[in-house]
């Protein structure tokens, strides 16, 4: 995937300042398409920070049981065959959150939480990184957890209209990553073979389950987290898109 020499230098300038964690060069099969999980697009920090304000002194609390349960409800409906679309965990995950840490969650709150996910903005290097692999050719898709009313209603929010040839949702086969059946969408909809199809992980565990697939990985690591222990390593791993540009372009 050729850059430009100003888009070279406007890579080199933007991961400096985000700071790149590991970008090995890659070698072989060139990268024709990414599929991106929601995350490294879409910003649920100021979702986070309306926990606080709803909730004074309890917001961080609330919103790491929250976020957590939201997995594990997504892990346990696939392996129980028991489907619920990517919002409606996110409602049960809070209605637990709160149950278990003793928070009043009164019906008004509780739609204000749950509907913030359909209005994210996007995180700031992701335009300028979009713009970058949209000029060289690449194709992109979303490849994620979240339903398709999520994905057109934030898609909308974000002003990404027209960006993304695809937006794969996890409700098409009603099994959620890291299922190989989830992982599985990005292949058929490109139409491509698997080692030409990037994916760009937000979370560990999506790291790992799509490298164990057999993507090529690279993990978007905007929270400093450790790898998992699970016997797969991403092929590439930064703090931002930026990061996720210079990969492709080394």
């Amino acid at each position: 995937m050729p850059f430009s020499r100003r888009q070279l230098l406007a890579i080199t300038s933007l991961t400096v300042a985000s700071g790149i964690a590991n970008a090995s060069p890659r070698s072989g099969t060139p990268i024709r398409a990414i599929a991106f999980d929601g995350f490294p697009i879409f910003d649920p920090r100021p979702i986070f920070a309306l926990a606080e304000n709803l909730f004074p002194g309890r917001g961080a609390e609330l919103s790491s049981v929250w976020r957590t349960k939201q997995f594990e409800y997504t892990w346990l409906r696939t392996m129980s065959g028991h489907y619920r679309d990517f919002l409606g965990v996110i409602d049960d995950a809070l209605v637990f959150a709160c149950k278990s840490l003793d928070i009043e969650l009164t019906g008004v709150k509780r739609s204000m939480l749950v509907e913030s996910y359909l209005k994210m903005m996007v995180w700031p290097d992701v335009v300028p990184a979009l713009s970058m692999l949209k000029d060289n050719g690449m194709r992109l898709a979303f490849l994620s957890n979240f339903s398709p009313a999520m994905l057109d209603a934030n898609i909308r929010a974000a002003g990404l209209e027209g960006i993304f040839e695809f937006q794969l949702s996890t409700d098409a086969v009603r099994a959620y990553k890291p299922d190989p059946r989830a992982y599985q969408m990005g292949l058929d909809a490109f139409g491509l073979k698997r080692e030409e199809v990037l994916f760009a992980a937000f979370a560990g565990w999506d790291a790992s389950g799509a490298k164990l697939f057999g993507y090529p990985t690279f993990w978007v690591n905007r929270q400093k987290q450790p790898r998992e222990q699970l016997d797969a390593s991403p092929d590439g791993e930064g703090l931002g898109m930026i990061d996720l540009v210079h990969f492709l372009s080394s």
